[in-house]
């Protein structure tokens, strides 16, 4: 094991065992080189004010090269906020303006000890470099059995874990604290479980209200007291879109600093919160007590970003650190908030129609971009491809019952015609048995 990694390690292990016990073999073995290739060239960087052969871009006329028919598309930034490698952590800029924006919204995180939010290719490339350093062969990831099918593969495929799943909603149609508070319990022997969770959920559109908040940091924190090392993970993919009385910040706020034995982690990111998709900026936050560990876990994440994408993209990171900075930023995003507000709360309107009680319930849904129909007569996938042939509406069929449907694409004025496509379909179904 290489020496720098190794004296994280001690640092973790001397703060905190248990979060030292957390990381995955590959995470002790990480660590962020600060000799070679980059020590040189930062130290050239400080102090070659002749020539600096160090760095591996091209520069013309004292700014990074660059062909003009990009820029004039671009014209409006520096090249030197769009050319060159941003650094491996981030824009440092962009870091402290993600975390000054995560205090606003997260009133809970005032006064917590949590780490400066790190740069990553998006959401998932940020739950995969999580996965990367916390997760070994044969640890158990918890998630509910209503989930974003891509954790298996980022988790499951490529770390070897083992899904552990519990029912979403209880027989209140509330968020499962004791079946979450079970799943964890179950892995007492094994002494570490990786918990996840994804408020709004994908694919329910489901955020728990305060007091099932409550219920869920109080599990965690039980589980703790028993000796079960906890690393607990929010997917905060569609944060702030919260249109009812649940929730409206992240669950990272008081997760953080909770107990020795639970180490919070938030993944978040502009690409839905800001409307930004394609631009591929997401961020990792830690939250503990202990400065040194906060330390460490950087230095092992920037290790882990150095080995597989080197660094986020720079000009994205300035598109978006512009828009945080902008005067114009906050009202135009309520602007587009108060639109997807209005497609949510007209879906539930259309669904109050009684004539579709008899075709399917539906599950909760207070926030994000989806609700999920629990169809009564017919089968899940064969009304996906009967709407997509017959009427053009595409859906996605998540289980034999369970079709999702994406009001966040869905103009307000189209919304029930949408619905009413769906019960013909059905209809059509039914009518074939």
């Amino acid at each position: 094991m290489h020496s720098l990694a190794k004296e994280l390690n001690e640092k973790i292990q001397s703060e905190n065992p248990f979060v030292f016990e957390m990381l995955s073999d590959l995470g002790k073995a990480l660590y962020y080189p600060k000799e070679g290739i980059l020590s040189q060239s930062a130290e050239a960087g400080k102090k070659a004010n002749k020539f600096n052969a160090t760095i591996g871009t091209a520069l013309e006329n004292g700014q990074p090269m660059h062909l003009n028919v990009i820029q004039e598309t671009l014209s409006a930034y520096k090249p030197s906020d769009l050319y060159p490698y941003a650094p491996p952590a981030g824009k440092p800029q962009l870091r402290a303006e993600w975390r000054k924006k995560m205090l606003v919204e997260n009133p809970s995180l005032e006064g917590k000890s949590f780490g400066n939010p790190i740069v990553t290719n998006a959401l998932t490339h940020g739950l995969s470099t999580v996965a990367d350093l916390f997760a070994d062969q044969g640890d158990a990831l918890i998630i509910p059995d209503k989930n974003w099918e891509n954790y298996d593969m980022v988790f499951g495929i490529r770390r070897h874990t083992n899904t552990v799943t519990y029912p979403l909603y209880n027989n209140e149609n509330k968020f499962n604290a004791d079946g979450l508070y079970d799943a964890i319990m179950a892995q007492k022997e094994k002494g570490k479980a990786i918990v996840l969770l994804n408020f709004p959920n994908n694919p329910t559109g489901y955020t728990p209200l305060k007091d099932e908040g409550d219920a869920i940091v109080a599990a965690i924190h039980k589980a703790a007291d028993a000796g079960i090392n906890v690393v607990v993970v929010t997917d905060d993919a569609y944060f702030s879109l919260f249109f009812e009385d649940s929730l409206h910040e992240s669950l990272f706020g008081a997760l953080s600093n909770l107990h020795e034995r639970v180490l919070a982690i938030k993944v978040d990111g502009a690409t839905k919160e800001e409307y930004i998709w394609g631009f591929r900026v997401g961020f990792i936050t830690y939250g503990n007590k202990s400065e040194a560990i906060l330390a460490a876990l950087e230095d092992k994440t920037m290790g882990i970003i150095r080995a597989t994408i080197s660094s986020g993209s720079h000009p994205s990171q300035t598109f978006l650190l512009h828009a945080l900075q902008s005067p114009e930023f906050e009202a135009q995003k309520q602007e587009k908030f108060d639109i997807m507000k209005a497609r949510a709360n007209r879906v539930k309107e259309v669904l109050n129609n009684s004539k579709f009680n008899a075709v399917w319930d539906y599950y909760p849904f207070n926030s994000g971009y989806f609700m999920c129909l629990n169809l009564k007569s017919v089968d899940a996938d064969t009304l996906r491809l009967h709407l997509l042939d017959n009427y053009g509406v595409g859906t996605i069929a998540l289980s034999d019952t369970d079709l999702r449907v994406a009001f966040s694409c869905i103009e307000e004025e189209n919304i029930e015609e949408l619905y009413e496509c769906i019960y013909q379909g059905i209809k059509d179904l039914e009518a074939t048995k």
